[in-house]
C-alpha cells in the first residue's frame, strides 16, 4: 500500500496555515495579524530551534515539562516500541502491564502511603479527579457535606471547572463563572511581601481560620503546590507544610499536593512533598512524569484514601479514556529510566546554588527585587523601587513584559516567562540537565535586557 510523505512546507506556508487554523492556548491571537507566530521546530539537549533557523536556549523546559531535555529519541521509541504490541487499551475495567508497571513503579518512589496511582491524560484533569475522589472519599465515609477545597491566591490549578474552582488568579476564573462551587483562598507564602505584623506561620494558621470560617463539615480537602508557580515561585516558610498537616488531621481534611510542576525533580527530588518533609493525602503530577514525550498525568493516593473504594460494591465514578495509555506508560517509564541513570536528581541539587547564584548576581540592576525559589525553579521580581519594593500598575506591566520584555527574550535567544499573575516576574525552569555554561548563557541574554528594561521604565537605583 502506497504511503504519501507530508508536504514539506516552507516558513511562510507554516506562517500563513497556522494563522489561519490554529488556535494557540493562553494566547491573545490577534496580535498575529501583522506579527510571526513562534514556530519551534526542532530540539536538542537544552536548546530548541524555529522555522527560520533561529536557536533558542529553552530556559522553561517549553512548559516546565521537558525534564531530560529535547530530542531524546530513545524515550520516544519506547512509546514506538509498545505500540508494535499493544498501541492502546483502555483502563476502565481493564489493566495492561504498561500501567500496571509504571503505577508500581511510582508507588515505590511516592513517600508514605501514597500506593495507588489514577492515571489521566494531564495536569488540570489530575487535579480534577484529585477534586472529584475528595468529595466521594467523604461521601462513602458518612460526611456527605464536605465539598469545599480551600487552596491559596493567585495559586493556579488548572483549567478544568473544578479544577478552576481551586484557582486563585480572579482574570481566568471571571470569564468561565459560575464556576463549580466550593472553592475557597487563603493567603499564599509571598514572603517577600508579607506584612511586618505578619508571622509567616500565620500564613498557616490563616487555613484552620478559613475552615472555621466556612465550618469544618462543610471543608473536603486543602490543595497547594510545594512551590507556588503563578506569582513566580512562591516557596513556603520553615515548619508551614507540618502545620497544615495538623490542621487537616484535626478538621478531617484531606491534604493534596498539587504537583505538576514540582514533582519529577524540578525541586531536586522526585517529589515536591520530599523537598519540604510532609506527608499529604494525594499528589497530583503529570509534565514531568514523560518529561512531555506523550501527554499523561496522575492522581496518587494513600492506602486510607483509596481503603473505601475497595469495599463491596463501591468504585471511583470516574474516569479518563486515556489515561494509563499505553504508549505514554512505557515513554514514562523510559524517561525514568533516564532519571536513574543520568543521576538527574543529583545534577538539579549540586547545581541549584550556581542557577541561584546567577539571578542573585543581577541584583545590582535597580529593577530585580526578590530572586526566590528551589531547585531549577526560579523567579526574579521586578520593581520599580528596590528600597521600597513599589510594584509596577497594570499599565506599566503591559509595557515592561508584554512590550518589551517577551519579544526581546525571544529575538534574541531566551525562552523563559515574563508575567504578571501577581507582580511582574521572570520565571526561569530550565531542562534538569543544565548546568554551570547554561546558566552563564542565560545570564549573557538576561543581564543587558533587564539593565534595558531599568532604562526603559526609568527605575534608577538608590
Amino acid at each position: 500500500m502506497a504511503t504519501t510523505q507530508p508536504a514539506v512546507r516552507t516558513g511562510e506556508e507554516l506562517q500563513e496555515l497556522a494563522k489561519r487554523h490554529l488556535w494557540l492556548h493562553f494566547a491573545r491571537m490577534g496580535s498575529y495579524a501583522n506579527n510571526d507566530m513562534p514556530i519551534i521546530v526542532r530540539g536538542e539537549g537544552c536548546h530548541v530551534w524555529d522555522e527560520k533557523g533561529n536557536k533558542y536556549f529553552d530556559g522553561l523546559s517549553a512548559l516546565f515539562c521537558v525534564n531530560i531535555g529535547h530530542g531524546r529519541a530513545d524515550v520516544a521509541q519506547a512509546g514506538a516500541d509498545q505500540a508494535k504490541e499493544l498501541g492502546f487499551f483502555t483502563n476502565w475495567t481493564y489493566a495492561h502491564p504498561p500501567s500496571i508497571e509504571l503505577a508500581a513503579r511510582i508507588a515505590a518512589l511516592a513517600p508514605g502511603d501514597l500506593n495507588r496511582v489514577f492515571f489521566t491524560s494531564g495536569g488540570s484533569e489530575a487535579v480534577e479527579s484529585a477534586l472529584k475522589l475528595a468529595r466521594q472519599y467523604h461521601k462513602l465515609t458518612g460526611h456527605p457535606n464536605k465539598t469545599k477545597v480551600i487552596a491559596r491566591e493567585i495559586a493556579y490549578h488548572g483549567t478544568t471547572l473544578g479544577a478552576l474552582s481551586a484557582t486563585g488568579i480572579t482574570n481566568l476564573r471571571e470569564p468561565f463563572e459560575p464556576l463549580t462551587p466550593g472553592g475557597c483562598h487563603v493567603p499564599n507564602t509571598n514572603l517577600y511581601r508579607l506584612p511586618e505584623h505578619m508571622d509567616p506561620m500565620d500564613l498557616a494558621e490563616a487555613v484552620a481560620h478559613r475552615i472555621e470560617f466556612e465550618g469544618p463539615d462543610t471543608v473536603a480537602a486543602v490543595i497547594m503546590e510545594p512551590v507556588q508557580n503563578a506569582g513566580g515561585c512562591f516557596t513556603p516558610p520553615e515548619g508551614y507544610f507540618q502545620r497544615i498537616r495538623e490542621i487537616c488531621d484535626h478538621y478531617n481534611v484531606l491534604m493534596i499536593s498539587d504537583e505538576v510542576i514540582c514533582s519529577w525533580g524540578r525541586l531536586g527530588e522526585n517529589f515536591g512533598a520530599e523537598k519540604y518533609n510532609y506527608q499529604p493525602d494525594m499528589i497530583t503530577t503529570a509534565k514531568g512524569i514523560t518529561s512531555a514525550y506523550a501527554p499523561m498525568g496522575a492522581l496518587i493516593a494513600s492506602d486510607r484514601v483509596a481503603e473505601p473504594f475497595l469495599e463491596g460494591h463501591n468504585s471511583f465514578l470516574h474516569g479518563i479514556t486515556f489515561g494509563g495509555h499505553p504508549m505514554a506508560a512505557a515513554v514514562a517509564m523510559a524517561n525514568l529510566d533516564v532519571f536513574e541513570d543520568e543521576n538527574l536528581l543529583d545534577n538539579v541539587r549540586t547545581n541549584e546554588p550556581l542557577l541561584r547564584g546567577m539571578l542573585e548576581s543581577m541584583k545590582d540592576i535597580p529593577i530585580v527585587g526578590d530572586i526566590r525559589g528551589a531547585g531549577y525553579f526560579m523567579a526574579l521580581e521586578m520593581v520599580k523601587d528596590q528600597e521600597t519594593k513599589e510594584t509596577f500598575n497594570g499599565e506599566e506591566c503591559e509595557e515592561l513584559l508584554r512590550s518589551f520584555l517577551s519579544p526581546e527574550l525571544y529575538k534574541r535567544g531566551l525562552i523563559c516567562r515574563a508575567d504578571d499573575r501577581g507582580d511582574p516576574v521572570i520565571q526561569l525552569s530550565p531542562p534538569l540537565i543544565a548546568g554551570p555554561d547554561d546558566f552563564a548563557e542565560i545570564h549573557g541574554v538576561l543581564r543587558p535586557i533587564l539593565e534595558e528594561a531599568a532604562d526603559r521604565m526609568k527605575v534608577a537605583g538608590v
